[in-house]
């Protein structure tokens, strides 16, 4: 069995990414949208980092966090919409084994820092609100640069582990990845022997990796809803909630839908389903941070207003 295996590993060279519809008017129609919210995302998520590293006052944990944020969720969608575009107007629409892996790997790690870097920036508010006195000491810069350098090791080790478990397996033809990127769930599909431990370790992953971070997310949320509702000011109280709502609202708009994917038994796989839920978390959720984290916060119009203004007096 074992050299079975072997040989049908030696002999991919290359997947095919069906993607979407094969019908070229829809294909157009989703080429010209996808390329604009994929824009869209690079200049938004770009103009929050440009922003908190122009202007002083946004040098806090806070923003610290939220330009690491941005600076993945950039990373996160160039490592596969670029691919999407190009499958939907070449009608080759291939990928080679290395570039499969390579971006099955990048994926995960960017995926998983993001999942991790909720719970830290959920646990930055935490403190804010609930020990205002203390925010300065618990979340000095060493402690910021501990928690992102822990943030990335647990996310390359579990993309490694992912990206490992996965590749390693023997894969049979005709290799077609149902699925608009090389994602573990999707490739699993392709081998031609029991997955049934990939599943089980999929799982166990997933509640680290999700459901440990959400319940963190979560706990820091229920101690800063107490905290708000100590608050006389009902503007107060409904400026905060409004706060919170829109951050939690984007939590489940990337947990929901990955923990859909990461966490079901393999017998539930639907593709057209698994393309739609890829695009809320990776696509989607990307979009929609700069907007809900930062564009609708008073401390960055006034960072952007006053960029604008020192331009307009240089000129």
């Amino acid at each position: 069995m074992q050299s079975i295996g072997k040989e049908n590993l030696s002999n991919v060279s290359e997947f095919v990414l069906l993607g979407f519809s094969s019908e070229p008017q829809v294909r157009t129609a989703l080429f010209t949208f996808f390329l604009l919210l994929y824009l869209i995302t690079l200049v938004g998520n770009g103009l929050i980092v440009t922003l908190i590293y122009l202007d002083s006052h946004l040098h806090t944990p806070m923003y610290f966090f939220l330009s690491i944020l941005s600076l993945v969720d950039m990373s996160y969608v160039t490592t596969t919409v670029p691919q999407m575009l190009v499958n939907m107007i070449c009608p080759k629409r291939t990928i080679s084994w290395e570039a499969c892996i390579a971006q099955m790997f990048i994926f995960l790690v960017l995926g998983i820092a993001e999942c991790v870097l909720y719970a830290i920036m959920a646990y930055d508010r935490y403190v804010a609100i609930c020990f205002p006195l203390h925010y300065t000491l618990y979340m000095n810069h060493s402690t910021c640069i501990k928690m992102v350098t822990v943030c990335w090791s647990i996310s390359i080790t579990g993309a490694l582990i992912y990206t490992v478990f996965t590749m390693h397996l023997p894969y049979c033809g005709p290799y077609k990845i149902n699925h608009f990127f090389c994602e573990v769930p999707a490739v699993l599909k392709l081998a031609c022997t029991d997955t049934s431990f990939n599943d089980h370790l999929d799982f166990i992953l997933g509640f680290i990796l999700l459901l440990v971070p959400l319940s963190l997310i979560l706990a820091s949320y229920i101690c800063i809803f107490k905290s708000i509702l100590r608050i006389r000011s009902s503007q107060g109280q409904f400026k905060s909630f409004s706060t919170c709502a829109s951050h939690i609202t984007v939590v489940i708009m990337f947990y929901g839908p990955a923990m859909m994917m990461y966490m079901r038994p393999g017998s539930w796989y639907d593709p057209e389903r698994d393309k739609k839920l890829a695009l809320f978390y990776n696509v989607v959720s990307a979009f929609l941070n700069p907007i809900i984290y930062s564009l609708r916060n008073k401390d960055v119009k006034g960072a952007f207003w006053k960029v604008l203004g020192d331009r307009g007096r240089v000129q």
